[in-house]
């Protein structure tokens, strides 16, 4: 029998779901080198291998059978071949663009364990897709609005969340795609650098978010009395500054956020916040001309800082702080332990603070590649982003339960063993 590949499910898979992959037809302790390969929607190609012996039976199960080392990983790592996918040129990092189409993921198989590797013996390809069946892909241009609203499939209403990114602007809707899977109404927010927005993080104005979230409260297919929100990196704070300002915000989950207003002054109605002052002294540059910017934040407790402290305090919903304990972007952990001394000394409820040593700053969705390094558009050169491949998947992959487990109690007062998929 001539070697082949065996996936399942066998030919389309949620992205933030598991794939099997085994490898059928080997000789018996064969040695073999199987190679994962998947180009994003600029062309750039990410690339991971591992190498592996099959069993007596010639038969190579990758849940039961460790990767040798020499390549990507080692040891028991099923899905090792996707998460440990790294770019071929640097500072690349794997977003989805376009959420309508799936990634087509390629798994070859090669004899041997050499470099380069040997002959050619299977292939097979598969598509790691990110819209389920019956997902609603809805483009909204409302007011102000500028953003993209996903419905799961059915009758509604649905419990809504809005979703917001960083710095690197524009409206990624990847995020908010796969969380609908999952029964929640999400709108994917734009709040710079998209169509007729601003172009720059000078200064964002809490009216527009105040636009979207009475959009969502508003909307037929929403289920009241409040939303949610999620965000990560400058969005965490954006989210923070909801919740404390605006009416209608139940649960409120930060990924790697900050308690202080960063990058951009923010305005509402007759109060301004400053952004939090910065010292770029503080960057250290490898001699490879990546640069370390996690000391650059100037502290929020003291001196004139202490202005650009979100008051937190006034927010009525329940927060959730996401935390990579490798994060090098900024002190993520210190932002949420100050956030929670806040609330807590203000009388309100202490907020879930659930931390990940190994991860770094871009706590994705499951199976996305650690991004180590890429381009800050703040800082106009390549920076590192933190975090250990290995824990890093493990933490996104407990992460977007945590995140789904906190929404479904809150926005849906079920335990989270009963929020499953549609």
């Amino acid at each position: 029998m001539a070697p082949s590949v065996r996936l399942s499910p066998a030919a389309r898979s949620l992205f933030d779901e598991p794939l099997a992959i085994a490898v059928q037809g080997l000789g018996p302790e064969q040695r073999v080198t199987l190679r994962t390969s998947l180009r994003d929607e600029t062309g750039e190609l990410f690339q991971a291998c591992a190498r592996y012996q099959a069993g007596d039976d010639g038969e190579l199960d990758l849940a039961r059978c460790p990767a040798l080392p020499g390549g990507s990983f080692s040891g028991l790592e099923p899905m090792g071949l996707l998460w440990a996918l790294q770019p071929q040129k640097p500072f690349r990092r794997l977003v989805k663009r376009d959420v309508r189409s799936p990634f087509l993921l390629q798994l070859e198989v090669f004899e041997g364990h050499g470099e380069p590797p040997g002959r050619l013996l299977a292939q097979a390809h598969h598509e790691r897709a990110f819209l389920r069946d019956g997902v609603r892909r809805v483009p909204v241009r409302e007011g102000r609005i500028r953003a993209t609203l996903f419905l799961p499939p059915g009758n509604g209403p649905f419990p809504g969340i809005i979703d917001l990114y960083g710095t690197g602007g524009g409206l990624p809707e990847y995020r908010a795609c796969l969380l609908a899977n999952y029964g929640f109404a999400v709108l994917a927010l734009a709040f710079y650098g998209y169509e007729d927005l601003p172009k720059e993080m000078k200064e964002f104005h809490l009216e527009y978010f105040e636009e979207a979230v009475n959009y969502m409260l508003q909307h037929t297919q929403v289920k009241g009395p409040g939303i949610g929100l999620l965000g990560i990196s400058k969005g965490g704070d954006l989210c923070i500054s909801m919740a404390s300002f605006l009416k209608g915000i139940t649960a409120t989950a930060l990924i790697n956020g900050s308690v202080a207003n960063v990058g951009a002054v923010l305005c509402y109605k007759d109060i301004t916040i400053p952004p939090l002052g910065v010292n770029a002294k503080r960057i250290k540059v490898s001699k490879s001309g990546i640069a370390d910017i996690v000391d650059v934040l100037n502290n929020p407790l003291e001196g004139p800082d202490c202005q650009s402290f979100i008051p937190l305090e006034k927010a009525e919903c329940r927060f959730l702080f996401i935390v990579g304990q490798d994060d090098r972007n900024w002190k993520s952990e210190f932002f949420a332990v100050e956030g929670s001394k806040r609330l807590q000394a203000h009388g309100k409820e202490k907020p879930e603070i659930v931390c990940y040593p190994g991860a770094g700053h871009y706590i994705e969705p499951p199976f996305f590649p650690m991004c180590a390094a890429s381009m800050h558009l703040l800082v106009g050169k390549p920076v590192v982003w933190g975090g250990e491949p290995k824990a890093h998947c493990e933490a996104q992959i407990d992460a977007w339960q945590q995140i789904r487990a906190f929404f479904c109690k809150h926005l849906m007062g079920k335990p989270s063993e009963t929020c499953s998929k549609l």
